[in-house]
Order: C-alpha cells, then structure tokens, then sequence
C-alpha cells in the first residue's frame, strides 16, 4: 500500500496531474475531516461530497471524479453496491472504498468495481497517499494479514458461520456447547460490529464483505 515507504522516496511527485475526488460517506464529522484533509493536497482540484448513493451519482455524472472515496456502509446502503453503480454511469471514476470497522477482501473489492480498500484507522498520509494512487491508475490494499474482516473473535466467527446456516440461537448453543444467553451476547457483539439490526442483515453484509464462502 506504500510504495513509497520502501525507497523513501514518493513515487508520484513527478507526475503534476490534478485529481477530482469524491467523498461518499454520511457522517458529518468524516466528511469535515476528510474534506479538510484532502483540500489541502496540492494534487486535488476539486473535493466533493455525497452522503447516500444518489447524490454520488448525480455527482459523478455532473463532475466526472478521478476517484470516488466510498464508505463500506452508507447509511442503510452497501458501498460497494454504490461502487457498482457509480462504476457503471461513469467507467472512468475509480473507487477507493474505505471503513473504519469492518473489512472486505481484495477479491470482492475487486468484483464490485473498487481499486483498493484503506482503513479509517490509517494516518491522515497513508489515506491521502491512497487517494492519489487510485487516481493515478495504481491499486491499492493492505497486506495479506490486514485484510481479515471486521475485528471479528473466533467464537463470533463460529456463530456467524452457524447464523448463516440458518441455525437458531438455541442450536447455537447446542452446537458450540454454550448457554444461551452467551449465544445472544455474542450476536449482539456481531450486530454492533457489522453495523446491522438483525441476522438477516447479518448475513448479506457478511456475505458482501468477503466474511462467508
């Protein structure tokens, strides 16, 4: 994700070439912090902002971005759906999804359309540094051993497993050797990280997000 960091030299400070980027996220405080961040590179011409699919899109056919700097979960919307279907109004737009709880592997990244995936939890360079990337033709993830998902503990990954087996708490339970009530806390950890209400939810997240076969 940093080629740079290798010979300590950047790779594209020769290359002159101004970016439009696209910010699509529904948090304010994110959309402050990125905007600032970006508008102050040298490289970006324009920073926008979109805060649901729709605005993205109208947005992107308007500006023609360089790059499209998509949440994973917008609202009640899937970003890398977002990613398809800005994608396919404006082919020349690149997408860099990005999050700041959950994950998604390259592979699935990739079938949606993106060019690379970084964390919120990166420093503001590292994230700069992606954008530009993207923009100039490059792609961009994380290593191999960054790319395990939303911070999910074995446990919850065997009842996430077990969930999308359409198994009941109770069989659960039964299967894992655990009581009930530990079964619930652990789904309730799982709503909270994944960003979902139920198990329906769940499981096309899960599924979205490269977590289940």
């Amino acid at each position: 994700m940093k080629p740079e960091a290798q010979t300590g030299v950047d790779p594209f400070a020769a290359d002159e070439r101004r970016l439009r980027v696209l910010v699509v996220d529904d948090h304010d405080v994110v959309h402050w912090g990125l905007r600032l961040m970006l508008g102050e590179q040298p490289w970006v011409e324009r920073c926008l902002a979109a805060r649901d699919g729709r605005e993205a899109l109208a947005h992107a056919r308007r500006y023609e971005p360089h790059v499209a700097l998509v949440d994973l979960f917008v609202g009640e919307e899937s970003g890398p759906e977002i990613c398809e279907r800005l994608r396919a109004a404006v082919p020349a737009t690149r997408v860099l999804l990005i999050s700041g709880a959950g994950r998604i592997s390259p592979n699935t990244a990739r079938a949606a359309g993106a060019s690379g995936f970084v964390s919120k939890d990166r420093p503001a360079v590292e994230i700069a540094r992606a954008v530009r990337a993207i923009g100039l033709g490059q792609a961009v993830f994380p290593p191999q051993e960054d790319q395990a998902g939303p911070m999910l503990t074995a446990r919850e990954r065997q009842v996430l497993d077990l969930m999308a087996s359409g198994a009941t708490n109770r069989e659960i339970a039964a299967s894992l050797f655990l009581s009930h009530h530990t079964v619930k806390e652990h789904t309730s950890s799982l709503y909270r990280k994944l960003g979902v209400k139920n198990r329906a939810q769940a499981v096309v997240r899960s599924q979205r997000l490269g977590l289940l076969d």
